[in-house]
């Protein structure tokens, strides 16, 4: 069993998934990144883990299931944060973000014989998951994030580093209100699609409408 990391932002309004705004509020944008938080929190705890870490920007909320530790981001920029977040930990490590609330248990399951990385790609060119069986810091810093060609970078890294990397299914992270309706239809059951369909049932009486 591995540390599962995931690295997040608490769930405000105007400061998570902006580029859902518009169609949705800032209120109603916030409330589907709780969904997606929760959801993906769901999914660590039910995998089977050595340790489960929050590393967060801002407050824990009681959208946070018990068996977690929660530690604060570090200052800079996101490969810094990430790098950071592997910083902490002792032995194998999978790190994933809170923009796939379709993830399950059984992809976040891995085994480290036989590899040293694991990699998931992201089908907007990022990655959506990264495992290190000798957490590396080095291994993320200075690789530019939030463009089509992060993932690759990324991975190439690892390659570069003669490190033997199995890769993950790519998962498709929630940015805009399209990734949104994709991702809740392959999860029907969890709570992003339950708070998508309420913020979309009555779209003329929403705030701002």
């Amino acid at each position: 069993m591995c540390t599962l990391l995931v690295i997040a932002k608490e769930p405000r309004p105007g400061r998570v998934k902006t580029r859902l705004t518009p169609p949705f509020t800032p209120d109603e944008a916030a409330a589907l990144a709780e969904a997606s938080l929760a959801d993906t929190l769901g999914a660590v705890a039910a995998t089977p883990a050595r340790r489960r870490v929050l590393v967060l920007a801002g407050a824990p909320g009681p959208w946070l299931p018990p068996g977690f530790d929660v530690v604060p981001q570090c200052a800079g920029g996101l490969d810094e944060r990430l790098a950071d977040a592997f910083a902490g930990c002792a032995g194998p490590a999978l790190l994933i973000g809170m923009d796939t609330p379709q993830v399950t248990p059984e992809l976040l399951d891995v085994d480290f014989a036989g590899c040293d990385a694991y990699f998931g790609p992201a089908e907007d060119g990022g990655f959506w998951a990264l495992g290190l069986a000798r957490p590396d810091p080095a291994l993320l810093r200075g690789v530019p994030m939030s463009t089509p060609v992060t993932g690759a970078v990324q991975r190439e890294r690892l390659l570069a580093a003669g490190l033997r990397v199995r890769d993950l299914p790519p998962l498709r992270d929630v940015d805009t209100a399209a990734d949104a309706r994709a991702v809740a239809a392959l999860a029907p059951h969890g709570r992003f699609a339950a708070r998508l369909a309420a913020c979309t049932a009555a779209p003329d009486a929403r705030v701002g409408r």
